[in-house]
């Protein structure tokens, strides 16, 4: 690993690396060169940089059994000797056996079960097969790769929500090979399995691309998906093969498994080429401005990584800027065109963004022009990250930790896909996790992936998900096995609120109207907020209800394809937001308000503090009510004009929760007082979820938190952490479960910060509902060091 400590250094070593490295290998530094060399005297944004070496592609033959048409069809698109690790898996697949096939970014998963699935529909004209894929985006970019394919007998056709209503009848009559995602599979094909039955009853495999994106809440919905889906096919005689493939994660065998229901075999030996990769850990400075209560404010990651883009754009560099959120995915896009509209205005319009949330036909041209290289700078929320096939990428930059390693090397993956060398520049944002990386490098570049989070049993998904599958076949008892232990429970408490009849020979669902239309799979919410422009009556977009409060409430900043509009009104019942065009000079912040109340306790734990006094650890059940009560407006700048208040509804979220107390007596002779244990202790409460992503597979945003000098239901100072989805999505269970090397991780994160009294890089939260005060990071660190003394 090279580290550099000088921008002006880096550019030099850049420079003389020319003559000692191939061209692969130069793509990746000299561009990198290039973005330092716009740097301003006397910054140092480069914290550390790491050149990972290039790697050979492993070619093997063809297996014996696939048809000389097939191999002719992969060999026309391209494909003169399969790899080893497609080969490996589609044996598996062609054997009768569920495989998983968890490699690296653009080390060509889908040939791996595009060859046992395109034998199969060759050699059997009965035969079925069933694609899943977590985005339209990626369904898409699969579709046209099969077809490209020109086997007539695949029939290959889309079934999504923006199928045709015209053309969804010769989908379920003709195709033989159905591209959708869970939602319509969810809402749209199981419901009407009646109507799918000679497609069901000749399924011969089932594909679920990206595996490793069904993670937390959306992620156990999709497992007891996939488990109805089994259902169902054992309801007409099938019993699909399933292939999965995932980005290369922590035993991809058990999460496969535990996602599909089925045992998996693995197949993880990569054997694609890949081009040297020059990766850069990237820090915006300090500027001359103060936050919210005088702290230090770096140069927003958003503002530094749309100079970045504009940069590579500039070098003719193809390039996609991954970003934490739509309105981000947005800000930035401006800002790089904004930048090139100074320099070089015939590049502008080569710069866009893509994210959810756009209309199909937009994201359709967006996906054209990416393509063909009409467009070569891109901001683009995660959409963009699973599995669409775009190819010679010379750049890719993250603004902002992704959430999961997983999700890091998945974008990271983007660049150097046709085997030449590239450059990956990760920019920290001004929070704890960040700042903890770009400075810890070992705990990006050298630290396993993470196994993915899902809780099937979670309660507040498996009861929604049982009503489903009632509806769709009665459920009986020989089919309980398969939704798991906790399943006659929950079918109880169905019936007694009346959602099930019980029957001798099962549970029945008792409504004219099916369930499923008011299960939101995707853990978002309920229903879609409609975003429309109050003059013109033009839908612009959509907005998850769960979100809504905190994204379009009256006054917030909404963008879409780079124009500037302003929420006049936000209708809840409706399920409407009305905006107008504006172009301010702020963004806005939602502000939040938290209670949380213990309703149960699963573990607890009490540990002796060396001198006095006692830290407890507990895991349980809790209830949180929020509230959304103002907004901040900032300038670009991150500094703060104005708050301003709303009344909108509270919100009661009933999930799982991890936490801590200590004593009055463990606290007072560290010399910290009752008037300092509320700074103190909501601190370590920011810090401690600012981390927890390191230690679980989740976001900042999927986490909340609470902390208070007196809590009603402990009687101590405590710190709560708690999943934000109802019922919880094992993140809480997880930080319990690695409560030492998080809370020392976070204590470490704390005392490495620079600032003298907190910033949003160790102790300030984006979210907090209080303005992030009080505060106190001298004090945050005294409280961490009480709770690790009496836990080790």
């Amino acid at each position: 690993m090279i580290i550099f400590r000088d921008a002006g250094i880096a550019v030099a070593v850049c420079e003389a690396r020319r003559v000692s490295v191939d061209a692969a290998t130069e793509r990746g530094t000299v561009l990198l060169g290039r973005v330092l060399a716009g740097v301003a005297s006397g910054e140092n944004p480069v914290t550390h940089v790491a050149e990972l070496p290039e790697r050979a592609a492993r070619p093997v033959p063809w297996p014996d059994w696939v048809p000389d048409g097939v191999r002719a069809a992969f060999t026309r698109c391209g494909v003169e000797l399969p790899w080893a690790h497609q080969v490996e898996a589609a044996e598996h697949a062609a054997a009768g056996r569920s495989v998983v096939v968890a490699t690296g970014t653009a080390s060509g998963k889908s040939l791996a079960y595009q060859l046992p699935v395109a034998t199969a529909l060759t050699e059997d004209q009965r035969a079925t097969a069933l694609y899943l894929s977590p985005t339209k985006a990626l369904g898409a970019d699969q579709l046209r790769s099969v077809r490209e394919l020109d086997l007539p007998d695949l029939r290959a056709a889309s079934y999504d929500g923006d199928t045709p209503t015209a053309e969804r009848d010769w989908v379920r009559a003709h195709s033989r090979w159905v591209f959708t995602n869970p939602d319509m599979l969810h809402r749209g094909i199981l419901p009407a399995h009646g109507r799918w039955t000679t497609f069901f009853r000749r399924l011969r495999y089932v594909v679920v691309d990206e595996c490793h994106s069904y993670r937390g809440v959306f992620g156990s919905h999709v497992a007891l998906l996939l488990r109805r889906l089994r259902r169902v096919a054992r309801r007409y005689g099938a019993d699909p093969v399933f292939v999965l493939a995932s980005a290369t994660v922590a035993d991809p065998a058990a999460s496969a498994s535990r996602l599909s229901g089925v045992d998996c075999a693995a197949v993880v030996d990569d054997g694609s080429p890949r081009g040297a990769r020059t990766v850069a850990l990237w820090e915006p400075p300090l500027t001359e401005l103060s936050g919210e209560n005088g702290a230090p404010v770096r140069r927003s990651a958003g503002a530094e990584t749309a100079r970045i883009l504009a940069d590579l754009v500039l070098e003719g560099a193809r390039s996609l800027a991954f970003v934490r959120s739509r309105l981000g995915a947005e800000l930035t896009a401006l800002g790089a065109r904004r930048i090139l509209d100074e320099v070089d205005p015939a590049l502008s319009h080569r710069v866009a963004a893509y994210r959810s949330g756009f209309l199909p036909e937009e994201r359709r041209a967006l996906e054209r022009d990416l393509g063909s290289g009409e467009l070569l700078g891109v901001a683009s929320t995660s959409a963009l990250e699973l599995g669409v096939d775009i190819v010679g990428l010379d750049a890719v930059v993250i603004a902002g930790y992704p959430g999961t390693l997983a999700s890091f090397w998945q974008q990271a993956g983007r660049a150097g896909r046709a085997g030449d060398g590239s450059l990956v520049v990760f920019v920290a944002r001004d929070d704890p996790l960040d700042t903890y990386l770009v400075h810890h490098p070992a705990a990006v570049l050298e630290k396993p992936v993470e196994a993915t989070v899902t809780d099937p049993a979670n309660p507040y998904v498996l009861a929604p998900q049982l009503a489903c599958a009632a509806a769709e076949l009665p459920l009986t008892p020989d089919c309980l096995p398969t939704f798991g232990d906790g399943a006659r429970a929950v079918l109880d408490d169905l019936v007694a609120d009346g959602v099930l009849r019980k029957r001798p020979t099962g549970w029945y669902w008792t409504s004219r109207d099916r369930p499923h239309a008011s299960v939101d799979i995707r853990g978002s919410g309920g229903e879609q907020i409609a975003v429309v422009e109050a003059d013109s009556g033009r839908m612009l977009g959509t907005v998850d209800q769960g979100r809504a409060c905190s994204t379009v409430h009256p006054g917030a900043l909404y963008l879409h394809q780079g124009k500037s509009y302003v929420v006049d009104e936000l209708d809840l019942e409706s399920c409407l937001a009305l905006v107008h065009a504006e172009s301010p000079d702020w963004t806005t912040t939602p502000r939040e308000v938290v209670d949380i109340s213990i309703l149960s306790t699963a573990e607890q734990s009490v540990h002796p503090v060396p001198g006095g006094g006692e830290v407890t650890v507990c895991l349980g059940e809790v209830a949180v009510t929020s509230q959304v009560v103002a907004y901040l407006r900032r300038l670009p700048t991150g500094e703060v004009l104005d708050q301003i208040p709303l009344d909108l509804p509270e919100h009661t979220l009933t999930t799982r929760a991890v936490w801590y107390t200590a004593s009055t007596k463990a606290l007072l002779p560290t010399g910290l007082t009752p008037q300092t244990f509320p700074g103190a202790l909501h601190a370590a409460e920011h810090a401690a979820i600012g981390l927890l992503p390191l230690f679980a597979t989740c976001d900042r945003w999927d986490l909340g938190g609470v902390s208070t000098a007196n809590h009603p239901d402990t009687g101590h100072p405590t710190v709560f952490v708690h999943d934000a989805h109802p019922g919880g999505a094992g993140f809480a269970d997880r930080a319990h479960a690695a409560l030492i090397p998080w809370l020392t991780a976070t204590r470490r994160a704390i005392q490495s910060c620079e600032c003298p009294n907190g910033c949003p890089s160790c102790v300030q939260s984006p979210k907090c509902g209080n303005g992030n005060e009080p505060l106190d990071k001298a004090g945050a660190i005294t409280v961490l060091t009480t709770v690790l003394s009496a836990l080790t």
